[in-house]
């Protein structure tokens, strides 16, 4: 829509971003894995088990900084970061490491790994590697095929929507999957994203809003799902839907109470993560919908409230908040 202006991300900033991710990509340890034991054998430190994703922490914070270095690098080629940054990726996204990723992702009792949100990030780094030409694309798609294939043999058993805050939620998840699925013009999977997604949430209506957040979430329920069918509806049955789902707004920027708190930290990147669904909703309203002005000065509150966040100052939040900076800043998944 014509109102919808989104904050300026300048190389300065970029490098402010890029440094948090190059801080932790082969920082091992804290690790906190979620990892099945088979035996005796898997007992192993992370950069064994995963030794393309065993920094920032997780492995899902791991795979969005490796994002976040390719999405910076491709927007800022000759800054002074972006060499540093390429050689981060090439360190990490070898042939070897990932097909040990692979073997490791298909090893008996790991069905669930990382479902829904890792899967999904892991597809929104190889659409990236992808649209930049990237000579890493071609070492990760066994790892980006696999995890296609998961999502595809799981969704369409999954009998309900999960509508967390949280990693579990399905919503976000199924918006970035969306946005890789057209990308890599994957027309049956794109089909089935779809087809899931209508039947999970096109008749939803009354959304509670008001009782949001939980104290410990980084993405909106409400704002997630609508983020989601603003991918899968024309804008004017969009614009219907939004009305029947969401049709007040009880949103304002949270306050963290301890930022050293991993689990408290989380509301810095709601923050974020609002700012940017806020925006793709207004832009994709029909034209002069009286919605829009709302919604983009809501993000704006929001986008302004979690950037001051991003830091670096405490490792729990250091570790991801960047990658939603560079999400919501960037325009990515506009």
């Amino acid at each position: 829509m014509a109102f919808l202006v989104m904050p300026a991300l300048d190389a300065a900033a970029a490098g402010r971003f890029a440094e948090l991710a190059l801080a932790c990509v082969h920082r091992e340890y804290p690790n906190k894995i979620a990892h099945v034991l088979n035996g005796d054998g898997d007992v192993r430190p992370p950069r064994e088990l995963t030794p393309a994703f065993y920094g920032c922490f997780d492995w899902h914070s791991s795979v969005h900084g490796h994002w976040l270095l390719a999405r910076l690098a491709r927007l800022f080629p000759e800054a002074a970061f972006a060499e540093r940054a390429r050689a981060a990726l090439a360190k990490s996204l070898t042939a070897d490491n990932l097909r040990r990723e692979v073997e490791y992702f298909n090893g008996p009792g790991r069905a669930t790994f990382e479902r829904p949100y890792g899967l999904a990030w892991l597809l929104t780094l190889a659409q990236e590697l992808r649209e930049m030409e990237s000579p890493h694309a071609a070492a990760l798609a066994p790892l980006e095929e696999a995890v296609v294939a998961r999502m595809s043999e799981w969704l369409p058993k999954l009998s309900h929507p999960v509508r967390s805050g949280e990693h579990s939620q399905t919503a976000f998840a199924l918006g970035l999957a969306l946005d890789y699925a057209r990308s890599a013009k994957a027309s049956l999977f794109e089909q089935m994203l779809l087809e899931r997604a209508k039947a999970f949430y096109g008749r939803d209506v009354a959304c509670p809003a008001a009782y949001e957040p939980s104290g410990e979430d980084f993405l909106s329920p409400c704002l997630a799902e609508a983020d989601l069918m603003r991918r899968v509806l024309p804008a004017r049955e969009f614009g219907a839907w939004f009305g029947r789902f969401l049709p007040k707004l009880p949103y304002a920027p949270l306050t963290v109470t301890d930022a050293a708190d991993g689990k408290l930290a989380h509301l810095d990147g709601l923050n974020l993560s609002r700012a940017w669904m806020l925006n793709g909703i207004a832009r994709a309203l029909p034209e002069r919908d009286r919605r829009g002005p709302a919604l983009q000065k809501l993000a704006e509150a929001h986008g302004e409230a979690g950037l001051k966040s991003v830091t670096g100052e405490h490792y729990e939040g250091g570790h991801w908040l960047g990658s939603f900076a560079v999400y919501y800043l960037s325009g990515r998944g506009l």
